[in-house]
C-alpha cells in the first residue's frame, strides 16, 4: 500500500526539517517547498494527500497559495492544514474562509502536528460515514462516493465541509453542539476552537445556496439539520 504524501510549505529551514522528520517518522512521504510559487508547482505536479501550509511566506503568502489551490478542480480537493505564528484570530478565520481545513498556531509540538494530520486525512477518507445516500428536493449527498450535488451539478466541497454536511444529515432534527462537531468532524476537542465550526458552517451554507435553509442555527448551542 502506497504511503500518503504530505507537502510541507515553510520558509524557516529549521522548522521545515523538524516537521519533515516527524512526518516521515510517522510513516508518510514528505515533499517540501520554501515559498508560495514552489508550493503551487509541487502541489500541481505531485497532487499530495495533504498540504501543511505556513501563512507567512516570502513573495506569495499562504493566503494566496490557499486561494489558488482551491480554485483548481483537482488541487481544490487537497486538504490544507495551516501553520501560523500570528495571534490574531481574524487571520485564522480568513484562512478557513479561503478553504483551509484546519490550523495550528506556532509554537506547536511535532506531536500536535501529526495528530492533526491524521485527523484531517481520516475524515478526508470518510471512514466514519455509515448512511450511504440522502436526497431532498434538488440536493443529494452520496456518502460512499463522497459527493454532493445540487440539481445534478456537483458541489465542490472540501473534505471537511463534506464531513460536516454528512454529520448533520445523519442526525436530522437533532441539535449538535459545536463541541460535538469538533470531536466527530475534526477528531479532537480543544477549548477555543468553536469558531472553526462556525466558519465552516458559514462557508458550507454559501455553497448550498437555496438549500442553506436546511442547516439551522440553534443560538448558543450549535447546529441542526432540518427534518
Amino acid at each position: 500500500m502506497a504511503k500518503e504524501t504530505i507537502l510541507i510549505v515553510e520558509d524557516d529551514e529549521d522548522i521545515l526539517q523538524l516537521i519533515k522528520f516527524n512526518v516521515e517518522s510517522a510513516g508518510y512521504d514528505a515533499i517540501t517547498a520554501s515559498d508560495g510559487l514552489e508550493a503551487l508547482n509541487k502541489a500541481r505536479r505531485h497532487m499530495p494527500d495533504l498540504i501543511l501550509l505556513d501563512l507567512m511566506l516570502p513573495g506569495m503568502d499562504g493566503f494566496e497559495v490557499c486561494k489558488e489551490l482551491k480554485r483548481g478542480s483537482e488541487t481544490g480537493r487537497i486538504p490544507i492544514l495551516m501553520l501560523t505564528a500570528r495571534g490574531e484570530e481574524v487571520d485564522r478565520i480568513v484562512g478557513l474562509e479561503l478553504g483551509a481545513d484546519d490550523y495550528v498556531v506556532k509554537p506547536f509540538s511535532p506531536r500536535e502536528i501529526i495528530l492533526r494530520v491524521r485527523a484531517v486525512l481520516r475524515r478526508n477518507k470518510g471512514e466514519e460515514d455509515v448512511r450511504q445516500s440522502w436526497r431532498r428536493e434538488g440536493l443529494s449527498v452520496d456518502m460512499e462516493a463522497h459527493k454532493a450535488e445540487i440539481d445534478d451539478q456537483e458541489l465542490l466541497l472540501t473534505a471537511t465541509e463534506f464531513k460536516l454536511l454528512s454529520e448533520l444529515i445523519r442526525h436530522p432534527g437533532r441539535v449538535l453542539t459545536r463541541e460535538q462537531l469538533l470531536n466527530t468532524v475534526w477528531g479532537y476537542e480543544f477549548e477555543g476552537y468553536a469558531r472553526t465550526v462556525d466558519t465552516h458552517v458559514r462557508r458550507l451554507r454559501q455553497k448550498l445556496g437555496d438549500y442553506a435553509r436546511f442547516v439551522e442555527t440553534v443560538r448558543g448551542v450549535g447546529y441542526r439539520f432540518k427534518e
